[in-house]
């Protein structure tokens, strides 16, 4: 396949708006799909103390060269300062399931 995928993990605190911005990305054709698991507990250090919190968390699923488009998106509506957001290499897959992530994507 000549267009590469990968996997974005983008996590909140607000598993609703953390719904709603999925959509909107597959809306957009910037993503396929997003998988979204909840609740997890993240552990971080933030203003000087660390904090744990309760939050959700959404893989999705597009091309690598969507990567900055879908992080300028997210960074525009998510809620956080500075959101979770780390692009993750697929090194292999179902050559039919990335076929339809490419379909289901826009071209860069």
């Amino acid at each position: 396949m000549d267009e590469e995928c990968c996997e974005i993990v983008v996590t909140d605190a607000d598993a609703e708006r953390l719904t709603a911005l999925t959509r909107t990305l597959v809306e957009e054709r910037l993503v396929a799909c997003g998988q979204h698991v909840a609740p997890i507990r993240s552990v971080f250090r933030w203003d000087g103390a660390v904090q744990e919190e309760m939050e959700a968390r959404v893989a999705l699923h597009t091309r690598r060269s969507l990567v900055d488009a879908v992080v300028a998106r997210v960074v525009e509506l998510h809620g956080y300062d500075v959101p979770c957001v780390l692009a993750l290499p697929v090194v292999a897959g179902n050559p039919a399931y990335l076929r339809w992530i490419a379909a289901e994507t826009r071209e860069p």
